[in-house]
């Protein structure tokens, strides 16, 4: 046993909840950023624009979203060079075959394909030969064998929660917006919870709805602090900059996670916002604006398809009513009675910028 963990110390394969729930998880969302969610808005841009240049680009994108997940993950694990340019191959094999639920099959099947391959690597004198064929061999055959189950199991899940949100809008909506909101200041990636599980519709507008409170939430309620540095870092950056203080004052994390569970269910209730664009933008929030973006794409989608007439002033009134009004209105107010009764004390939302 003592010599299995030396090996395994001695090829960095750390198997942890760490390593693979958070630095994998993070590096897959932002392989898809790179691949298909830039290749979305790139495309949609081109389309509005008219310009067939960018709509070939975007497209050229979104086509290698498996194998830019694949090697980010890779990337995470720290694979030697044969090992992560092997797992192109693995990225591609397990996103085709795990279908609407690819990214949870890419990050499972690149996770063990990725190690076994570092586990072989440069230990024999064949190894040019021997860690791309244990890599790519292995990993194709798991996702022959295992993709379609993965992708199927995470998008039943990923139904069944728009599903029940079609159906009880009001209590999935807080639901739905809390948890994912969480998960975006957490540091795990919700974009990539969201992709993996296809979350789009009513289901989605709930989980942008949480991130942007978040975001904007934390951004508006630690002006004082931070002043518009940290208010652009968090706002359009990541309310995760905040988790050092959360760590060592959780209360200050209330206002947001409360105003989060206002603003889900008027966005699914009241505004009836839908995230139809690309899955990942529904975790992203207020990050680069991708979010809204994301709604953006999947109007224009919908009126192709002939689903929706037009974008209509209400539209944008809950994009950004739902975005940026409601996040930064309600997360001040309660944010302001906490520091009145004395739960958030000054500089316990500083950064360190």
């Amino acid at each position: 046993m003592e010599r299995f963990k030396e090996f395994l110390k001695r090829k960095d394969i750390v198997i942890s909840g760490k390593r693979y729930g958070i630095e994998a998880l993070g590096a897959m969302a932002q392989g898809l950023f790179a691949s298909l969610l830039i290749g979305t808005i790139i495309a949609t841009l081109g389309e509005q624009l008219g310009i067939e240049l960018l709509v070939t680009i975007g497209g050229y994108a979104k086509s290698v979203t498996g194998e830019c997940m694949a090697v980010a993950i890779g990337y995470s694990l720290h694979c030697p060079p044969l090992v992560l340019f092997s797992l192109a191959s693995v990225g591609y094999a397990a996103n085709s075959l795990g279908g609407a639920g690819g990214p949870l099959a890419v990050l499972i099947i690149a996770i063990i394909a990725g190690e076994l391959g570092k586990a072989v690597s440069k230990e024999t004198k064949l190894d040019i030969i021997v860690t791309p064929l244990v890599t790519i061999g292995a990993g194709s055959l798991l996702a022959m064998l295992c993709a379609p189950a993965i992708g199927s199991a995470a998008s039943a899940v990923g139904k069944a929660i728009m599903w029940a949100t079609e159906l009880q809008p009001f209590l999935m909506g807080i639901i739905i917006s809390v948890i994912v909101g969480i998960a975006l200041t957490l540091p795990i990636s919700s974009a990539a919870i969201c992709a993996a599980l296809s979350l789009t519709g009513l289901a989605g507008g709930a989980a942008l709805a949480g991130c942007c409170t978040q975001m904007v939430g934390f951004a508006v309620m630690s002006f004082k602090e931070n002043g518009w540095g940290g208010f652009f870092a968090q706002g359009i950056g990541t309310s995760m900059l905040q988790m050092g203080n959360i760590v060592k004052k959780p209360r200050i994390w209330l206002p947001p996670i409360l105003a989060s569970a206002i603003v889900g269910p008027i966005a699914t209730c009241v505004f009836e916002l839908k995230m139809n664009g690309a899955a990942v933008a529904s975790g992203m929030g207020t990050c680069g604006l991708v979010g809204q973006i994301g709604v953006y794409t999947g109007w224009i989608n919908d009126i192709a398809e002939g689903t929706k007439a037009a974008v209509t002033a209400g539209d944008w009134i809950g994009l950004i009513c739902v975005s940026f009004v409601l996040p930064a209105v309600l997360t001040w107010l309660i944010g302001t009675g906490f520091r009145k009764i004395g739960w958030i004390q000054e500089n316990d939302l500083k950064l360190d910028l």
